[in-house]
């Protein structure tokens, strides 16, 4: 296995010699190229992931070296993302039902409005955290709701 595999864009690159990097901070670079001068900054790094995001010349990249431990995390399936079955959705605080966001028999992904709960002056729009089928709808529009009331059921 080749030790230094670099992905562009989930593409990946073969590496070569001629560049050079000279660093003006942490986050700001010059990338030196066959005698052209590219303009660099990091903008995120995560090292523990083996990835940063860096605009060179105004454009985005994002990019990861590989690991040796890459294949294995893979095989063994530890890099799909978990997705969280919910069997209910309860009422993170107290407030009044501005507007029910799903019906009977839909299936809900994680990050989709539920229910807008208006509470001390403020709507509130409630997400998902995972996936389900709405199975029953326990409040109706306009009702008063306790901390820890169940809204929605799901299969």
């Amino acid at each position: 296995m080749e030790t230094n595999q670099w992905f562009f864009d989930d593409e990946k690159v073969q590496t070569g010699d001629g560049a050079f990097v000279v660093w003006h901070n942490h986050k700001f670079f010059d990338l030196t190229y066959n005698g052209i001068v590219f303009h660099g900054e990091i903008q995120e790094e995560k090292s523990e992931e083996n990835r940063l995001v860096i605009k060179i010349n105004h454009r985005v990249f994002h990019i990861r070296r590989k690991h040796e431990l890459d294949d294995l995390i893979s095989a063994l399936g530890l890099d799909k993302v978990k997705i969280k079955k919910i069997k209910e959705f309860k009422s993170p605080m107290p407030g009044r039902v501005i507007d029910i966001n799903v019906a009977l028999g839909q299936e809900v992904q994680p990050g989709d409005i539920l229910i807008s709960l208006e509470a001390m002056k403020m709507e509130n729009a409630l997400k998902s955290e995972g996936v389900g089928i709405v199975k029953a709808i326990c409040i109706d529009k306009g009702a008063v709701v306790d901390k820890g009331a169940v809204l929605i059921e799901f299969e």
